[in-house]
């Protein structure tokens, strides 16, 4: 009883998480892993599990359950048709490669370096949109054919290393380059799956559950985390999107910077006083 007891507050995080991040993967695009990642990532240091060993799990967990949220966001964006399918012909391939390179390649990094780099690429983010909100883009149109290209290995391989959907660095980069916000979002929500999936499955093949992990980790994925968040998530990320579709383009970058903004935060005095 005391076990059940002493397991409520946690599930009761990870149903608020799976709550929010099915909203934000709605909204922003983002396929909840800016929410999920630091969520777990501090959850798990509280079961005694190292910061580098929950890092690394935070991030693989995030990474399968941006898999079925993505596909509910999706749909949902494409029925207000808020996706650039020619676009993500193009792309595609690009964010596959190399979100199999950035899996293997955060497998072989420090669960801290990667918590920086949660950090400072949500910092970032968040401080260009939340100063810049409003402003004219940056650019008239998007780049040529190897511009875009390098744009899309960018957004996949950055993406997949700290367990987010694409839409951090995808949505704040499509607007630069003077695509509409609700277009930037929904397009961003299928990079979300086409980065997740071979990200997960590639971790999936080469992690090893880490010796101070909780109960319920397979591999890297925390199995009861997974589970909890998944249903939330995909029901939420409707909602989400059908509220983005009521939003003005500077209201979205601007709650999109806040969130982004508290959650980089957190992370970098996280990973500096490590």
């Amino acid at each position: 009883m005391d076990n059940i007891i002493q397991s409520w507050p946690i599930i009761l995080t990870l149903i608020g998480t799976g709550i929010f991040a099915g909203l934000l993967a709605g909204l922003f695009g983002v396929g909840g892993g800016i929410v999920i990642v630091p969520v777990l990532y501090f959850l798990l240091q509280n079961f005694g599990v190292s910061a580098e060993s929950a890092m690394m799990i935070a991030t693989a967990t995030s990474l399968a359950t941006i898999v079925p949220t993505a596909i509910s966001s999706i749909k949902a964006h494409y029925n207000k048709g808020n996706v650039d399918v020619p676009m993500l012909k193009y792309w595609a391939g690009f964010i596959l490669v190399f979100s199999v390179l950035g899996s293997l390649l955060a497998h072989e990094i420090k669960g801290n370096a990667l918590t920086l780099m949660f950090g400072c690429i949500a910092l970032a983010v968040s401080l260009n949109m939340l100063f810049r909100a409003g402003a004219p883009a940056l650019f008239t149109q998007l780049l040529g054919k190897i511009g875009q290209g390098i744009l899309a290995a960018v957004v996949g391989g950055l993406s997949v290393m700290i367990g987010i959907g694409g839409g951090t660095i995808g949505v704040p980069l499509l607007t630069a380059f003077n695509v509409r916000a609700h277009l930037a979002v929904g397009t961003a929500a299928v990079f979300g799956f086409l980065i997740a999936l071979p990200g997960v499955l590639t971790l999936m093949a080469i992690g090893e559950t880490p010796i101070d992990a909780p109960f319920g980790t397979w591999g890297l994925i925390n199995l009861p985390a997974f589970f909890i968040i998944i249903p939330l998530t995909i029901f939420f990320a409707p909602i989400g999107a059908a509220l983005g579709a009521k939003l003005d383009p500077k209201q979205l970058k601007r709650a999109f910077a806040i969130v982004l903004l508290i959650t980089s935060s957190r992370m970098l005095l996280k990973a500096i006083g490590a």
